[in-house]
């Protein structure tokens, strides 16, 4: 069974940074579109930020030039570092991978920023 897991969440204050990381089992991340989504509370899930599997990188606008997604296919894992944190940025952050077929999701790890 194929298993995507977070781990670094935390609470911060706002300005400072935390990295969050995603490992995966069974499954190989080399045939999969890697992103970060994140979901706070009243509000729909939504995308943070993609590492393609061709190496491409998106991020939503409101992240530009605070956050960077790396994936290290050969260790099945895609960090998030996220800088100059936000109370906006608030919210349980989920690992996903997107394949042709089979779409995966990790169980979330919470961040929270104080002002």
């Amino acid at each position: 069974q194929v298993q995507l897991v977070e781990t670094g969440g935390g609470v911060v204050q706002a300005g400072e940074s935390l990295r969050l990381s995603c490992t995966g089992s069974r499954i190989l991340f080399s045939f999969y579109d890697m992103a970060w989504y994140r979901q706070a509370p009243g509000k729909q899930r939504e995308l943070v930020a993609q590492h393609t599997r061709g190496g491409n990188t998106n991020y939503q606008n409101s992240v530009t030039g605070r956050f960077a997604i790396s994936r290290d296919n050969a260790k099945n894992t895609v960090d998030l570092q996220m800088n100059s944190l936000k109370p906006e940025d608030t919210a349980v952050y989920y690992c996903n991978a997107k394949g042709l077929a089979y779409n995966y999701w990790g169980q979330g790890t919470q961040v929270t920023v104080s002002s």
